[in-house]
């Protein structure tokens, strides 16, 4: 091994590993995932088949559309961009985000181009890349919580109110 070996493998990021913190279990971060790639796909062809036309909005539309493609294939699956150098660091970056933020700059990738041309290819194309956003929207809000503690919550509410109702009540007499 050469000395600039030893030196790119040195400055070479690490992988981030995913934080224990964000609650996601490990099939539900596999599908946003896949999820994220099919999306990517779906962006990329709809993209080029949104700019084979005269119309200037519909071109920028798959100009912005095949945009996201890039950008999810690079968060999502940094392994599809090897060409690229810094695939690995901004996919280390990306994982470092919070799933609301990853949600919120997914599904808004995803709006603009169907605001930009409202067509049916913008609309099919974009589509499972706004549903990438929202499973780490729904990943955002937490696990469900069970049905007993629903049921200490409920009841605690319900003797809150009557007491607050019974409080009331002697208040008028």
């Amino acid at each position: 091994m050469s000395a600039q070996d030893e030196q790119f493998q040195a400055a070479a990021p690490e992988p981030a590993a995913p934080s224990a913190d964000d609650g996601m279990t490990w099939w539900y971060r596999w599908l946003c995932r896949i999820a994220g790639v099919i999306g990517g796909v779906s962006c990329a062809i709809a993209g080029l088949w949104n700019c084979v036309t005269i119309n200037p909005l519909n071109i920028a539309a798959g100009v912005w559309m095949m945009l996201n493609a890039f950008v999810l294939f690079l968060c999502e699956a940094p392994f599809c961009c090897q060409f690229i150098e810094f695939a690995n660091a901004v996919s280390a970056r990306a994982d470092k985000l919070r799933a609301w933020q990853k949600a919120a700059f997914y599904c808004g990738m995803a709006v603009f181009p169907v605001m930009l041309s409202l067509t049916l290819t913008t609309l099919f194309g974009n589509a499972i890349a706004f549903a990438t956003g929202v499973l780490y929207g729904l990943s955002a809000l937490g696990k469900k919580g069970d049905a007993i503690s629903y049921a200490r919550i409920h009841q605690q509410q319900k003797q809150m109110d009557e007491e607050k109702l019974t409080g009331t009540l002697e208040g008028q007499a």
